[in-house]
């Protein structure tokens, strides 16, 4: 029977180590899967405060240390001063953190029928197909579609957004952080591999009393359990105790918000997928009034719902399984599927 012990792993699939034992962040392989290398489990057990030279930046691991960086006041943002600290909005999660960027940016009732109506238009797109990827097929169009409505467009024709559209800003602000969509690809892809997944959870999650609220749920599991960001950047502004010694004034520290957001001293089973958790925690998914996580919700919730409409029978191409990639920014790169 395989065991969770490091040293089980065949060798190739070892973690580098530094001086002192310390796995590396960026060893071979690690980009590819942090969690099959037990590189943040290692990280959180044995080595909970250690320098990584090839980031530059401090590790933090543990949920608790992760969260003393994201709420106090003696952490700032990275690389400047001016960007968020203690309880203003960190960026994580889906937010990159402007300090302009508010709730009113972005109304509800002005998003949600264009991001309701681009997803029905994409679903039906993919219906008649014998096979699809969900990852090139959808997940980088919604996010495009309701940037685009972010943007002021009700009704946005996409037709006329370009390929490269997904990845670009629109400008500065609440605007620039609805627009830049890479993030909310890979969210909206994991939310997806999560939901196919579990054909209990989601007849569950679309039909019935409760629905609503059970696809909200699944959607803040996905951000901890498979963050779209794993790492996010701070710096000291004085010394701070944290498990494992102290951190030195003015050092900047990397957030494994990957490696948190699985921590068994916080979550239980934190390595299954459960909305029904008892212990979930809205710390890891960030600002609730930020735009793009506004958006990123209604993406998820009628992105599946039009799928479901679109395919009742859709399911995983024979011999598909979702497998993400990723340090710095996680998520699936295909999800193939047969759509009936």
């Amino acid at each position: 029977m395989p065991t969770d012990r490091p040293d089980a792993l065949p060798a190739a699939r070892r973690p580098h180590r530094l001086a002192g034992g310390q796995p590396g962040l960026l060893a071979p392989g690690a980009t590819t899967d942090p969690y099959r290398l037990r590189l943040y489990r290692l990280l959180r057990t044995d080595y909970p405060l250690g320098y990584d030279p090839g980031l530059g930046a401090w590790l933090l691991s543990r949920y608790a240390d992760v969260a003393l960086a994201l709420t106090d006041p003696r952490f700032t943002g990275y690389p400047h001063d001016g960007a968020p600290r203690g309880r203003a909005p960190v960026p994580l999660g889906l937010c990159r953190g402007s300090l302009v960027c508010v709730p009113p940016a972005v109304p509800h009732r002005t998003a949600e029928p264009a991001v309701e109506r681009t997803a029905y238009v994409l679903a039906r797109r993919i219906a008649g197909r014998d096979r699809a990827d969900l990852v090139a097929d959808f997940c980088r169009w919604l996010p495009a579609g309701a940037a685009a409505a972010a943007a002021g467009l009700s009704y946005p024709d996409l037709s006329t957004l370009p390929r490269g559209a997904p990845h670009r800003r629109t400008g500065g602000g609440a605007r620039d952080c609805a627009g830049a969509t890479a993030l909310r690809e890979h969210a909206l892809a994991s939310f997806l591999a999560n939901m196919l997944d579990d054909p209990d959870l989601l007849a569950a999650a679309t039909a019935g009393e409760g629905a609503a609220t059970l696809l909200g749920r699944a959607w803040a599991e996905t951000l901890r359990r498979d963050p779209p960001v794993q790492i996010v950047l701070r710096r000291t502004r004085t010394e701070v105790a944290v498990s494992g010694g102290t951190l030195p004034a003015d050092a900047p520290v990397a957030c494994l918000i990957g490696a948190a957001g699985r921590d068994p001293a916080r979550f239980g089973a934190p390595d299954r997928f459960d909305p029904l958790r008892t212990d979930a925690d809205p710390l890891l998914i960030g600002p609730a009034g930020c735009p793009a996580a506004l958006l990123g919700r209604l993406e998820a919730e009628h992105g599946l719902r039009a799928l479901l409409t679109a395919m009742p029978g859709i399911r995983w191409a024979d011999g598909f399984r979702p497998r993400a990639g990723g340090l710095l920014t996680r998520g699936p790169r295909t999800l193939l599927v047969r759509p009936s």
